[in-house]
């Protein structure tokens, strides 16, 4: 079994199968061998469970999967990497390498393929440029998941994981709190990728809830609304939420109706302000 956490063997990996980093892809792979397990157990619970990986990379994290779950389904976007990952992986009968691009694949029939009877949780070390992207995709498709577990990067862990009301929160940050209770769960500085990135990382959960009903009639149109309003954040909501069929008549008499400020900026309203300013206008 490879030590595939072991900076000497993952160089002897690559240049043996001629592979050289793509900045385009974001590609950092874990070196650090106290990361994987523990993201493995942070994701999954007991052995009952199947689990989605996206982006294996070398299969540092999928090795550590594959030892906890029932069954690994790894999504590779790098047509460079499936061969490699059936030598370094070769010991596991319980991993699957699916070519492709998360977010073109649908999820819910790989899922429904792959994973029949078993409980299913989402495990990936994100490429920066995608993380909300992806993120979003895996919240918004209602898909039979229970926890989203990712490395992300520092900054954009602050957003996701920020209360909705606070200054970090953004438009991201609303909609996560929406469809799932997120929290931090550990630290990765730097130096524990190759090639080293130039900030630090993080370790997320997102615990899905699958019981919204009654929450916001029409989903589409809130987050449009929350979208609107972020982008004009230092605006007051008398500002920023007026927009389209919405007068300041009409949205002054709501927020009076409400007691929330006519003064206040998006930033400052809770997902229950958001949520009943909504209902006041648009429900």
């Amino acid at each position: 079994m490879y030590n595939l956490s072991d900076i000497n063997t993952i160089k002897s990996i690559l240049s043996k199968n001629g592979f050289s980093f793509s900045k385009a892809l974001g590609q950092n792979f874990i070196i650090d061998s106290s990361i994987c397990p523990q993201m493995a157990k942070e994701a999954i619970p007991d052995g009952d469970y199947g689990v989605v990986e996206v982006g294996p990379g070398i299969g540092v994290l999928t090795a550590e999967l594959a030892k906890r779950a029932k069954k690994v389904v790894a999504i590779e976007l790098d047509d460079r990497l499936p061969p490699i990952l059936n030598e370094t992986l070769s010991d596991f009968d319980n991993v699957k390498i699916v070519p492709g691009d998360v977010m073109k694949i649908d999820m819910k029939k790989l899922i429904g393929d792959e994973f029949s009877g078993m409980k299913v949780v989402v495990c990936a070390n994100l490429p920066y440029y995608i993380t909300s992207p992806v993120i979003m995709k895996l919240l918004e498709e209602n898909l039979p998941i229970e926890a989203v577990v990712v490395m992300v990067q520092k900054e954009a862990a602050d957003r996701l994981c920020a209360e909705v009301g606070t200054r970090d929160a953004g438009a991201v940050t609303v909609a996560v709190n929406y469809y799932a209770q997120a929290e931090k769960l550990f630290f990765v500085p730097r130096d524990s990728f190759m090639p080293a990135p130039k900030v630090d990382s993080e370790v997320i959960k997102l615990s899905l809830r699958h019981d919204k009903s009654g929450e916001i009639e029409d989903e589409t149109k809130f987050f449009n609304m929350v979208k609107t309003a972020f982008t004009k954040r230092r605006k007051t909501i008398m500002n920023s939420l007026c927009f389209g069929s919405v007068t300041k008549e009409t949205l002054g008499l709501a927020l009076d109706e409400l007691r929330i400020s006519r003064t206040a900026r998006i930033e400052e309203l809770n997902m229950e302000n958001l949520v009943s300013i909504y209902n006041k206008l648009f429900k």
